[in-house]
């Protein structure tokens, strides 16, 4: 075959297969999740985050996460709905086969409910885990998110610490005969929540090695401990052990993931390969309005699990 004649078949060749290509599912990337398949991992999303998409019916939203891949809910809300919103929902979820993320149990960010040791704020945080235990059993949750209040600046931080760690004993007690887990949430200081007493994870860390209960253990939120303190990975090699949930928002700007700085593919590659079974809770806003900025967190997700 001449140059001329070779270059002709190959310049053929080259069209037909890209024509192929576009046609054929076959000779699709094979990392390519189809639409609708579930996540590797469980990214969960919250209550209106796809309203635009779904509409405003809990149930019909429910159903739209599940139809995109999703297999878990995060709702903050969950203490305070009404009753019959809370079984529909759980109803929702069990026959979808979703899971049950974080609703917030406890948590003050105007008074040092913990730190204190005080006897009144004692009373109403136990009250609100004994109210949480309850719900639980009825939403088949396994977590619930306590923020122990804000700084108590008449004490040395000590004694704030020893105050937190007692009060977290009393709650566990609570949850471990039902093996309701308290994630401890440590929020930023320097974005949102400059008052609040948990604010870094070694922090989080050494009050649950303290407390020693199975039912006290670490929120990692991605966004706050960009934040606060960077170095992710390592963080959460360091306090694996007293981890049991994640939560995402990139930063700046606290959207989707690849809005910001946060390498989002490679910390979910990395809690994979660690075999990480839990929820990862989308604690975040859309970075556009609308349907379109509803798929672009999907596409997101779907980009970042594609590792």
């Amino acid at each position: 075959m001449n140059r001329r004649d070779f270059l002709k078949q190959s310049t053929i060749s080259a069209g037909t297969l890209a024509l192929a290509s576009a046609g054929s599912p076959s000779l699709l990337a094979a990392d390519e999740p189809a639409a609708g398949a579930p996540f590797k991992l469980k990214y969960a999303p919250h209550f209106n985050m796809f309203k635009q998409s779904a509409g405003e019916s809990l149930e019909a939203q429910l159903q739209f996460m599940h139809d995109q891949g999703f297999r878990a809910l995060e709702d903050n809300r969950m203490l305070s709905r009404p009753m019959e919103e809370q079984d529909l929902i759980a109803r929702t979820m069990e026959r979808l086969g979703m899971e049950m993320g974080v609703f917030v149990a406890t948590g003050s960010f105007q008074e040092p409910t913990f730190a204190s040791g005080k006897k009144e704020f004692r009373e109403v945080y136990l009250q609100d885990i004994k109210a949480s235990v309850e719900l639980a059993k009825r939403v088949n949750a396994k977590w619930v998110t306590v923020v122990p209040g804000i700084f108590d600046h008449k004490l040395p931080l000590d004694y704030q610490t020893a105050n937190v760690i007692e009060g977290l004993k009393y709650c566990a007690e609570l949850c471990e005969p039902s093996g309701l887990i308290m994630v401890l949430e440590p929020l930023n200081h320097f974005a949102n929540h400059p008052e609040l007493f948990l604010h870094k994870i070694p922090q989080a860390y050494l009050i649950c090695k303290a407390v020693g209960s199975p039912s006290c253990k670490i929120l990692f939120d991605l966004y706050h401990q960009q934040i606060t303190e960077g170095n992710l990975i390592p963080n959460i090699d360091h306090a694996w052990s007293e981890i049991a949930y994640f939560q995402t928002g990139d930063n700046p700007g606290r959207k989707e993931p690849g809005t910001g700085e946060i390498n989002y593919r490679n910390i979910f590659r990395h809690l994979h390969a660690k075999g990480y079974e839990g929820i990862i809770g989308m604690e975040h806003g859309n970075s556009r309005k609308g349907v379109e900025g509803e798929q672009a967190v999907i596409a997101a997700y779907r980009d970042a699990d594609n590792f």
